[in-house]
């Protein structure tokens, strides 16, 4: 029979990038008191890594649980970027209801709809946190006008439309019910979780039935499951059998050696777990994601939806440049190819395939920002690799037909800068559906439909053209038939023609070719990429020529040599320029783009051929 139980709530914090989620969780762990007083709280605690702490993004969904009165609710912090769309659709099964922040001047972005839609699909009723109304600019009257029509074009049912609406600032600490009326502490938000999100119900006498969410992984315990518990009871040394909804074969007996649940920011061990309670389970090797853990007696899978497939792919291969293995700690394919493995541990978004030479993997995710993530990460470890110009994965549709990966992009620029967005999206076979005006007429809102392909080495162009001002979301929008070439880069590269220590003479001549992108004092090989020039073909460069002595001057002679300041590329960017001849050298330290082929002799042959 099933029974309620009253003193738990599962909620997970969904929204937009950038509108709060992380934010709003450390506010109500602190209101909840699970810091000591005076204790040192870094901002955003939830975001735990270095990466998500620089770049302001939450990657992996955070597990953590705080106690109001009497009831223990667990909250899950989502990601927000649509390349980390995967983490969401999965720990979703956890809750039993999900708060949807939304900023008081942003309104709902493209990322609010694909979660909103997710949430509503598996009817959890929702609470709409409307954030950052203390923002001289908001709006949060109109901002719920906006939701509610979002709600209406998602279908969502009666009693979703009927949700309650909070009026929160997580900076300061408040929430209020009333617009009009802001509050003193987190409270009302508290009591809606608990008075509006439903207690989670089964059945405790039944067979164990545990689905796991996410995966979380430890260098000393290895790989560690987490997911609710559905039905009946999980104990610490008990034999259990994992299933899988996708696939009928899969019986494995395990046993349950560890068992943990989250109490604030840390993990506590505890014997058993009912009915209701998120847990994270250790010790058992061959644990993945939509695996269900079930008693020997009654084996029965929980239904789990397929993860999102991925849509670009990148080879990573071992740097073979004339500098290869001086800055790096891990530089041999074995290395590379084990680190790779061990990511999918906890990454299921990702793909490893092996290709027919050892030296080099095809590594297949969501974007281009899901993969430079883990291209950083690496980095920081020591590892040093090389890899190639981001490519999209084609489809073949039932006809026969090539299809290609759509993104809808939403772009709000300031009214100048339409013109020249609009123009180089045509370039990149992107289709404009919709034109607005926002932000009181200042602001214009664009919505392209475009190739994948299209907005890979854009970003950085976007930015130039709209000097900063602009602002690109981007969200997968299924398969279409393919739309035809695509150029992505108009301007050749500036390439060094000899080995050697660049030197302010040599650049001071090659600087009136094009923008470089190194400084004298930097070793540079034969095929390495030094800049950027304005004309369609490579041009080859002497960086390290010197300026000679003769019988009549010294070579320190005549005027001072003026350089104009290098363009420093950053990873991103870098990833952008590299075209599909040339790749990324990435190690410890520095950053260098080559062409695939050093030689010029062999380059030239090369492109004879294509």
């Amino acid at each position: 029979m099933k029974q309620k139980r009253e003193d738990v709530r599962n909620v997970a914090i969904i929204a937009h990038v950038d509108h709060g989620k992380t934010t709003l969780v450390d506010e109500l762990l602190k209101q909840s008191g699970v810091f000591r007083e005076g204790q040192a709280v870094a901002e955003r605690i939830m975001d735990s890594n270095d990466i998500e702490r620089e770049r302001g993004i939450t990657i992996l969904s955070k597990n953590t649980a705080v106690m109001y009165k009497n009831t223990k609710i667990n909250i899950v912090d989502t990601p927000g970027h649509a390349d980390f769309g995967g983490e969401v659709e999965r720990v979703l099964k956890m809750v039993n209801g999900v708060i949807l922040v939304v900023d008081a001047f942003e309104g709902p972005m493209p990322q609010t709809k694909f979660v909103l839609k997710k949430a509503l699909e598996l009817k959890l009723p929702v609470i709409v946190c409307v954030n950052k109304i203390d923002r001289p600019e908001a709006r949060p009257d109109e901002v719920v006008d906006e939701v509610l029509e979002l709600f209406l074009e998602l279908d969502a049912d009666d009693a979703q439309l009927d949700c309650p609406f909070i009026y929160a600032s997580a900076k300061t600490g408040i929430a209020s019910a009333d617009s009009a009326a802001p509050g003193i502490s987190m409270e009302p938000l508290f009591e809606t979780i608990v008075n509006y999100i439903p207690a989670p119900e089964g059945d405790m006498e039944s067979g164990t039935q545990v689905l796991i969410s996410t995966i979380d992984y430890n260098e000393y315990v290895g790989r560690i499951g987490i997911g609710k518990v559905d039905n009946g009871v999980i104990r610490v040394n008990q034999e259990v059998v994992i299933c899988n909804h996708h696939d009928p074969d899969k019986h494995v007996k395990v046993k349950v050696s560890k068992l943990y649940e989250f109490d604030g920011l840390s993990k506590v061990d505890v014997k058993e777990a009912g009915v209701g309670s998120i847990v994270a389970i250790s010790g058992i090797a061959d644990i993945h994601i939509g695996d269900t853990l079930c008693s020997p007696d009654a084996i029965s899978p929980i239904p789990f939806q397929k993860i999102s497939e991925p849509t670009i792919a990148m080879q990573f291969m071992v740097n073979d440049s004339p500098l290869a293995g001086l800055e790096g700690k891990y530089v041999t394919s074995r290395h590379i190819r084990d680190r790779l493995f061990r990511e999918l541990n906890t990454d299921v978004s990702l793909r490893v395939e092996e290709t027919d030479t050892t030296e080099c993997f095809k590594v297949s995710g969501r974007g281009e920002l899901h993969l430079s993530v883990l291209i950083e990460t690496m980095r920081r470890e020591g590892y040093e690799f090389a890899v190639s110009k981001a490519e999209v994965l084609f489809h073949t549709d039932e006809a026969g037909r090539r299809t290609e990966p759509m993104e809808l992009a939403y772009i709000d620029v300031p009214n100048e800068f339409a013109g020249v967005v609009i123009e180089k999206l045509g370039q990149r076979k992107g289709e404009l559906r919709n034109m607005g005006s926002i932000s009181g007429g200042t602001y214009t809102r664009l919505e392209f439909s475009i190739p994948a392909r299209g907005l890979i080495g854009y970003r950085g162009d976007f930015l130039t053209d709209t000097k900063g001002n602009g602002i690109m979301n981007t969200i997968f929008d299924g398969y279409a038939p393919y739309k035809g070439d695509i150029q992505y880069r108009r301007q050749g590269s500036l390439i060094a023609f000899e080995a050697g220590e660049a030197i302010t003479y040599g650049l001071f001549n090659a600087q009136e070719r094009g923008t470089l992108f190194i400084s004298p004092g930097e070793k540079v090989y034969a095929g390495m990429v030094v800049g950027q020039t304005g004309r369609s073909e490579d041009i080859e460069v002497n960086v390290c020529k010197k300026k000679q002595l003769t019988n009549t001057r010294s070579s320190g002679a005549d005027e001072a040599l003026r350089l104009v300041p290098p363009k420093i590329l950053s990873m991103e960017q870098a990833l952008d320029f590299i075209d599909t001849d040339e790749l990324l050298e990435v190690t410890p330290t520095h950053l260098r783009i080559r062409k695939k082929i050093l030689d010029p002799t062999l380059r030239k042959r090369a492109a004879m051929r294509k």
